[in-house]
């Protein structure tokens, strides 16, 4: 029977679901994207998705190419209808549904500090109507540097004040006639005919105002000589050059304009795009002098394939995603009514010769949606000789020396941060004809960045054990207050297989007598493994796994020559999926240096012990029957871009017993489609652990991108909902969901002692820069040796838990002490990281479901 409490609860539930969808359905406004090269249909069968191409490469068809004004004019135009992502998810206002947090949503525990932050006020803005006009050209011009010279022929009848970004213009008055048609001229003297129309009067307190303040402020930045490459804008003539490694840094910024508690706001944030000073041609010169033409398309396919581009004549970045081998920039495509090769296109468009006429052209597929009713546009034909390669190879990642040379130029540290945003600052307000395009709209910026109050959470206690200590606030890790006290819980490690080469022999020898030593004062009970030689080749290394690992196997622990990523890939998936049995592998190198071998053999020990279900330590949790959820999703590059999902939940009331389960789902898929069905299987397995359900469930969301916000609030709620329905209609818990985002731009310093610095580990932001429609705080959780540190940004988009600001936030900030791969607070709450490891585990390496046997053991550490 349901109670009175129980029966109200559920009607909250559902009341809030249909809530839910009534309110947040309409979500955008209407905004302005960037024009796109030409783009071709090509057929399902001819796509390859972002990673490897499938097959042989293939041709791409002449029919194709005739639809490529198709295309074109699909993603001009359709992108301009409202189509465009909100990357700020401005239209979902989730706190109105919490009574609790209406009035306030912030807490009051910790200490009070002042920190300044990378935001300046607004200081005034317009109080006159908007006027906003659609622009259309005919012949549709794709440039928008071509439109943009085109109608500002008309500067007598339009004003100096107007905002112009390519199909929306602004003006602070009306014309005369609702629509307006103007003519003008391109310099090889072709006739264009422009039709301006008033498509809506926005008063001073419109939210688009917003929208068009950031559209002139990005104005403001061009003045500057500054170019737009994606969302952030860069300074192309102040390069920083490291020759030794081919690479160039432009510097830049990303700014955001947004309402935010009490005030509007502009954001800026220091940005470096890396660039390599080769093009693809050169690249693919390079390739074919080095692996000769025999094997030349399969290599470069291999290399090129999911790689990122820029182009330079219109600064925009695409993911090669195929290879068009039997295309050229002589080749044609029809515009408008005429055939025209890319190569006159280029010319036409960009004023850019192409040298070179037998170079393949590249293909990048186009994802955003065409009009309403019309097919999607076709892929992006992109030519190498334009193309300039962009970030790094994992290659390059993996070279200390290069990755030292960028550190010195792209970390900066909250001084230098600081400095340079208030320069940057101050050198548009001396800019002349930037701060007349200020005074223009009536415009002003502070100097100051803004200064906000903050606390700092007191440093929590670590349990290990019978034992529990404090460790350094500001260094935010237990590493060597934790060395010789017993683990909380730790299985004997009897029976373990160690796999090696021969001539790891010795390496192998001296890990073994260090783990040992470390295992004794953590309470490991650890005898010697069962050692096993195998030759240097995948196929002996599996044969090897097949013939000896077995039921009773607790652990194998295999030792690899090097990190080649097929090695690991094939011992992976064969224990996590063919014969379930946790492992560790080690590369050779790790172990070889004398004087790190205690901190590895530390570390190995620590992961064999958790990865069977052993416990490390733990924090106070004070609420009982609470179950914590881990949500991330990752993409498998390998399949086509499959979603693969990760839902890790704990089981016990300290926090430091996990369940895990990876769905796999195939592209355009929604995520909680499979990870409904996780939730009931954590749901039961709690059960079975506690003989009672979580009466309380707190669920992390993370892996949330910008604008994908009212996905989260309006389907994935509702299917969290339907799984603990699942469970039984008497059991109503009290539920939460936390959205969870790290690449987010805000920034926060601490002065103090003279010098500006971060801020210490558990400082919480709840006021100024956070959102009026939002539940949302910042936690500045840990500790970095060098640069700025990034706080969390934790947005509750839903709550019927009663609980407190500072409880929810209290609690966050705990979970970021639990995640047992790192002896130290971490950025995110441990079931994120561990969501995500294990999402990344099965994208990268196994590409299957990993065995239910292990779904109880942080196997994939």
């Amino acid at each position: 029977m349901f109670s009175v409490l129980q029966f109200l609860m559920r009607m909250r539930y559902e009341m809030f679901a249909k809530k839910t969808v009534e309110c947040y359905l309409p979500l955008f406004q209407s905004q302005a994207r960037e024009p796109a090269p030409p783009a071709a249909l090509a057929s399902e069968a001819d796509r390859s998705g972002r990673g490897r191409q499938k097959g042989a490469p293939g041709a791409y068809a002449t029919e194709a190419l005739s639809q490529i004004s198709v295309g074109f004019q699909q993603v001009k135009l359709g992108e301009r209808g409202g189509r465009r992502r909100d990357f700020h998810d401005v239209n979902v206002n989730t706190r109105m549904a919490m009574e609790h947090v209406k009035e306030s949503k912030s807490g009051t525990s910790g200490s009070m500090i002042v920190l300044t932050s990378n935001y300046f006020r607004i200081l005034s803005r317009p109080q006159w109507v908007l006027y906003q006009y659609h622009v259309d050209f005919q012949p549709p011009m794709e440039s928008r540097r071509l439109r943009t010279a085109l109608l500002y022929q008309h500067d007598q009848l339009l004003g100096k004040a107007q905002s112009f970004d390519g199909a929306l213009l602004f003006l602070p008055h009306r014309l005369h006639s609702k629509e307006t048609v103007l003519h003008s001229e391109t310099k090889n003297g072709e006739k264009v005919q422009i039709t301006v129309t008033l498509t809506n009067e926005l008063p001073p307190t419109s939210p688009v105002c917003i929208q068009f303040y950031n559209i002139i402020f990005r104005r403001i930045l061009r003045i500057l000589n500054m170019q737009q490459i994606g969302r952030n804008y860069y300074n192309p003539n102040d390069p920083l050059n490291i020759p030794q490694h081919r690479l160039i840094i432009w510097p830049g910024y990303a700014t955001a304009i947004l309402q935010y508690e009490s005030s509007i706001l502009l954001s800026i944030d220091v940005s470096h795009k890396v660039l390599r000073s080769e093009t693809v041609l050169d690249f693919m010169y390079s390739l074919r002098q080095q692996c000769g033409s025999q094997r030349f398309s399969e290599i470069c396919a291999k290399e090129l394939i999911g790689l990122i581009v820029l182009t330079k004549y219109n600064n925009k970045t695409y993911r090669i995603d195929d290879i068009a081998w039997d295309q050229t920039p002589t080749n044609t495509f029809k515009r408008g009514d005429t055939e025209i090769s890319f190569k006159n296109y280029y010319r036409t468009q960009y004023g850019l010769d192409i040298t070179d006429g037998n170079q393949v052209l590249l293909v990048s597929h186009i994802k955003r949606m065409g009009p309403a009713g019309a097919p999607p546009p076709g892929p992006a034909m992109l030519v190498p000789e334009l193309c300039y390669l962009t970030g790094l190879t994992d290659k390059m990642r993996g070279d200390y020396r290069i990755m030292k040379d960028l550190d010195e130029y792209t970390k900066l540290n909250p001084e230098q941060r600081e400095g340079r945003l208030k320069r940057f600052i101050s050198n548009i307000q001396k800019n002349t004809d930037a701060q007349a395009e200020l005074d223009n709209w009536g415009l002003a910026f502070d100097k100051q960045l803004l200064s906000l109050k903050a606390r700092v959470l007191p440093a929590e206690k670590i349990v290990q054990g019978s034992n529990s200590y404090e460790y350094s606030a500001w260094k935010a890790d237990w590493t060597k207050e934790m060395r010789g006290l017993p683990l909380m819980r730790s299985p004997p490690l009897n029976n373990w297989m160690l796999f090696h080469t021969r001539h790891a022999g010795n390496a192998v020898q001296s890990l073994l007598q260090c783990i040992e030593r470390v295992s004794g004062p953590f309470g490991v009970r650890c005898r010697r493994p069962v050692m096993i030689e195998y030759s240097d080749q995948m196929e002996a290394l599996l044969r090897a796994l097949q013939q000896n690992v077995g039921p009773q196997t607790q652990m194998v622990v295999v030792v690899l020559p090097n990190n080649r990523k097929d090695k690991y890939d094939c011992v992976k998936k064969y224990l996590c999926v063919d014969c379930p049995v946790p492992s560790q592998c080690i590369v050779l190198r790790t172990i070889s240096n004398n004087k790190t071998i205690m901190t590895v053999a530390t570390k190995i020990v620590l992961q064999m012990a958790c990865k069977m279900g052993g416990e490390l330590w733990s924090v106070e949790i004070p609420l009982k029957q609470l179950m914590i959820v881990g949500i991330d999703c990752y993409h498998d590059t390998t399949a086509g871009r499959r979603s693969i999902g990760a839902l890790v939940a704990s089981l016990n009331q300290t926090m430091s017993r996990w369940y895990s389960q990876c769905v796999l789902q195939h592209k355009g898929q929604e995520i909680m489609d499979g990870l409904k069905g996780a939730l009931s299987g954590a749901l039961k397995t709690y059960l079975k652990f506690n003989n009672c359900l979580p009466s309380r469930i707190i669920v992390y969301r993370d892996g949330v991108g910008d604008g994908q916000l009212h996905s989260v609030v309006n389907y994935e709620v509702s299917q969290i909902m339907e799984s603990i329905k699942s469970m039984g209609p008497d059991y109503v818990p009290k539920l939460s969901v936390v959205v969870v985002k790290k690449r987010i731009n805000t920034r926060f310093f601490y002065r103090g002692n003279g010098k500006v610095s971060n801020p210490p580990p558990g400082t919480v932001v709840d006021t100024d820069v956070t959102r009026p429609e939002w539940y949302d705080f910042y936690i500045v959780s840990q500790a970095v040796q060098t640069g700025s540190v990034s706080p969390t940004h934790y947005n509750v988009v839903f709550d019927i838990s009663g609980l407190k600001p500072d409880h929810m936030q209290r609690l966050t900030y705990k979970m970021c002490h639990l995640y047992y791969n790192w002896q130290g607070i971490i950025r995110v709450p441990a079931p994120c990281q561990y969501a995500h490891k294990l999402a990344f585990l099965v994208g990268q390496s196994i590409h299957r479901d990993p065995s239910v046997q292990l779904g109880d053991l942080l196997f994939y550490l």
